[in-house]
């Protein structure tokens, strides 16, 4: 039923039903209800203070929208139900409020527009994901931490190119997947101190002639401050690209792991075992165990990325104020913010299930020549030239490769065909085990590095935490 529109005293006639439902955001903007209503009580309890409005017509629209908000925390599927045909949340809030309470409803949009409405309610749901998503990536950088003390001392093949490299401890490898989230979790934080300011009294575009207090509303909802202009405040959607890009480049960070994941599940590599809980089969295939976890979480991040894209190509082109190209800003963000929350949750879950083949690292790490840039290192401390050094070691890994030997299984004598300098003691200088423990540079893979590391970012995740406990 075509019902006559809150905005529409310029209207003849009513808006035909095919633009009510392309117009209509109601579907999916109905999440913002709590925070429509938080921005609607401080509004009318500043509109009273400043004396705007009465105090008992304030009082009689503050029981109001309790009564809303008590009817929509009762049965939100049944109350979504009934309103279903209206616009948008904000207008199914007010024609229930004037159902409740008649003509003193309208009093409630006065010194307001739906522009620094809506943009003041997305901010605050916006603050409170941000909160939420933080908290999760603590969860998980939690997760790493214990996984890499557990394996601190576990020796993995590093690789670059997806070809063997260098020796490092698999606690090194969890510790470099921290760091990313560390990152996250820092751009989430700075990211709220853009968010957290309140467009609220902007009006429409140019602010308004009544006398509100701007200041007593940021207080009341809690934002920082102000926004400063008001054509930019009812515009600005850099803190919802912001969003995007930050959980875009967060499941980008974990769509890595997950790729690294899979490729340790296959029999070809081995080095992990997938529980059952986190692990799918073949319909076909009995024999199969699949890495469902990670392939999705792989799969997900082109989705945020797309949505990063889509805020992006809405935004380019759009003059000043606001324009109802920004009612696209919603779908995409609830969607990326649901995706991110989810993702999380279940890595840090997958990953704390997993089983770690510690035999088949300790085999793998016997072959692709992993010491042989400590065999180059054992000439240059010698005074030898790095790239003499380089030349002599790589034609002993030639030599090894047509004689089916590893380094570890040379001869002294067959050392020095390649060059005089090597010694006896060159077998103890590039065992793997030595290979790591004396990358004690800063940032280095030792064992003892990665549990110091590990110490000091125990002590920064624990008041990264605090931190957003104080912020709620």
């Amino acid at each position: 039923m075509n019902k006559q529109k809150l905005w529409a005293g310029r209207s003849t006639t009513p808006t035909n039903e095919l633009l009510d439902e392309f117009n209509s955001s109601f579907p999916f903007d109905f999440v913002l209800w709590k925070y429509d209503l938080r921005g609607s009580k401080a509004h009318v309890q500043m509109l009273s203070d400043t004396k705007i409005i009465s105090y008992s017509d304030a009082e009689k629209i503050l029981n109001g929208l309790n009564q809303v908000e008590k009817e929509i925390e009762k049965n939100e599927k049944l109350w979504f139900e009934k309103n279903k045909n209206e616009e948008d949340v904000h207008m199914a809030i007010e024609r229930r409020l004037t159902e409740l309470i008649g003509d003193t409803a309208k009093k409630l949009h006065t010194a307001r527009s739906r522009n620094d409405q809506v943009a003041t309610d997305l901010r605050l749901w916006l603050i409170n994901e941000n909160l939420q998503t933080c908290d999760q990536i603590i969860d998980l950088r939690k997760v790493l931490l214990n996984l890499a003390e557990r394996d601190s001392n576990q020796i993995l093949p590093g690789y670059t190119h997806l070809q063997k490299a260098q020796p490092i401890s698999l606690g090194h490898y969890w510790m470099a997947h921290y760091e990313r989230l560390s990152r996250d979790f820092e751009r989430f934080n700075e990211i709220r101190k853009r968010v957290n300011n309140n467009p609220l009294g902007s009006g429409a575009l140019a602010g308004t002639t009544y006398p509100i207090d701007r200041d007593k509303t940021t207080s009341t909802l809690g934002f920082s401050s102000p926004t400063k202009n008001s054509l930019d405040a009812v515009s600005d959607r850099d803190f919802v690209a912001e969003h995007h890009f930050a959980s875009t480049l967060l499941i980008v960070h974990l769509s890595q792991l997950a790729e690294e994941l899979i490729i340790w599940s296959t029999d070809e590599f081995n080095f992990i075992k997938l529980d059952d809980q986190f692990a799918t089969g073949s319909s076909m295939m009995p024999q199969k165990k699949n890495p469902d976890v990670p392939e999705l979480i792989r799969g997900k991040s082109g989705r945020v990325l797309g949505n990063l894209q889509s805020i992006l190509v809405v935004l380019k082109g759009l003059p000043l104020a606001y324009n109802k190209d920004l009612q696209e800003d919603k779908e995409a963000l609830f969607d990326t913010c649901k995706t991110i929350k989810l993702t999380l949750e279940i890595t840090s879950r997958f990953l704390e299930s997993i089983k770690i083949n510690n035999l088949r690292m300790d085999e793998s790490v016997e072959s692709g020549f992993l010491n042989a840039t400590d065999a180059a290192d054992y000439l240059v401390k010698k005074n030898i030239p790095f790239r003499e050094a380089y030349y002599a070691v790589g034609r002993a890994v030639q030599y090894c490769t047509e004689n089916d030997k590893s380094l570890a299984d040379l001869t002294i004598n067959e050392w020095k065909k390649f060059h005089e300098k090597f010694e006896e003691d060159v077998a103890s200088h590039i065992s793997l085990r030595t290979c790591l423990d004396n990358r004690k540079s800063y940032g280095g893979t030792s064992p003892d590095n990665v549990k110091l590391e590990i110490s000091k970012a125990r002590e920064i995740t624990e008041r990264d935490l605090e931190s957003i406990k104080k912020q709620r």
